[in-house]
C-alpha cells in the first residue's frame, strides 16, 4: 500500500487493521512485561527470605557477632556485593524487611480505599497485615527463631520494640489523615491500638500449627471477637461492670450504710 492510499484495494493493510496490530502488540509488550516484572519480583522475594533465614539462624546460634556476612552469602548462593542490594547491614537482614518500601505500600493501599468510618478503618488495616503476611509468607518456624534472636540479642530486641512504637505512630497519623481528623485523634489512636492488640494476640500463639497455617483466619475471629466483647459493654455496661447495677459493689461504706 502506498503512501495515501485508502487501503481498499492491493490487498494491503487498513489503518484500522494496522491499529489494531499495534494495539495487540502493545497488549502482548505489557503481559510479557508484567510477566517478567513479577518473576523477578518473585526472584528477588525469595533470595531477599533466604538471606533473612540464613541470617536469623545463625544469630539464634551464635548471636549477631558470631558469623560473617560472607558466611550468609555462601550459604544462600549470592556475592557480597548481591547482599548489600538487598540488605545494608547482617542487623537489617535478620529482620527482614524493606521498611521503607513496606510503609509506602501500606499507605498507598489504606488511603485508596478511602474514608468509609472507623468500622471500616478496622476492617483496612487487617486487609493490609492479611497482604503482609502473604506477602512475606509468615509460618510458625520463622516465628520461633525470630523470637530466639530477640531474646538472645537484647540489642535487636531493643530496636524491634522501638519499631513497634514508630510503625503504631505513623499508622495513627495515617488513619487520621484519610479520615480528616487531628493527628492525634483518641479514634485513631483506638483504631491502631485494637489492631496492635489483634496482632500481639494471634503472635503469640504462632507457634501453634492451627493458628500459623490459618493467619488470617486468626486475625478475622480475633477483631471479630473484640468487637463482640465492646459492643456488649456498649449495649449492656452492667454486663461488665456489676457496680453500674450496684455502687455498693464498689463502695463498701455505702453498703455498711
Amino acid at each position: 500500500m502506498t503512501h495515501g492510499s485508502s487501503g481498499r484495494s492491493g490487498g494491503g493493510d487498513t489503518p484500522s487493521s494496522g491499529l489494531h496490530s499495534v494495539g495487540h502488540s502493545a497488549i502482548l509488550h505489557s503481559v510479557t512485561e508484567s510477566a517478567i516484572a513479577s518473576r523477578a519480583t518473585e526472584r528477588r522475594l525469595a533470595t531477599s527470605s533466604r538471606l533473612t533465614e540464613v541470617s536469623r539462624r545463625l544469630t539464634a546460634e551464635r548471636g549477631l557477632t558470631g558469623f560473617t556476612i560472607e558466611e550468609v552469602c555462601s550459604e544462600v548462593g549470592v556475592s557480597r556485593r548481591t547482599f548489600f542490594n538487598y540488605f545494608p547491614s547482617k542487623e537489617d537482614a535478620v529482620f527482614g524487611v524493606d521498611e521503607v518500601d513496606e510503609a509506602r505500600r501500606f499507605a498507598e493501599d489504606f488511603l485508596a480505599r478511602g474514608s468509609r468510618g472507623w468500622s471500616a478503618v478496622l476492617d483496612d488495616l487487617m486487609d493490609s497485615i492479611r497482604g503482609f503476611a502473604e506477602h512475606v509468607g509468615l509460618n510458625a518456624d520463622d516465628h520461633v527463631v525470630f523470637m530466639r534472636v530477640l531474646e538472645r540479642e537484647p540489642k535487636l530486641l531493643a530496636r524491634f520494640i522501638g519499631q513497634g512504637r514508630l510503625r503504631d505512630a505513623a499508622i495513627v497519623e495515617l488513619v487520621a489523615l484519610r479520615e480528616g481528623v487531628a493527628h492525634d485523634d483518641r479514634n485513631a489512636r483506638a483504631a491502631v491500638a485494637i489492631i496492635s492488640t489483634v496482632m500481639n494476640s494471634v503472635g503469640s500463639r504462632l507457634t501453634d500449627p492451627h493458628v500459623s497455617e490459618h493467619f488470617a483466619e486468626e486475625l478475622d475471629a480475633t477483631l471479630a471477637a473484640i468487637r463482640v466483647v465492646l459492643d456488649t459493654a456498649v449495649l449492656d455496661p452492667a454486663a461488665t461492670n456489676p457496680a453500674a447495677l450496684d455502687p455498693a459493689a464498689t463502695n463498701p461504706e455505702r453498703a455498711s450504710r
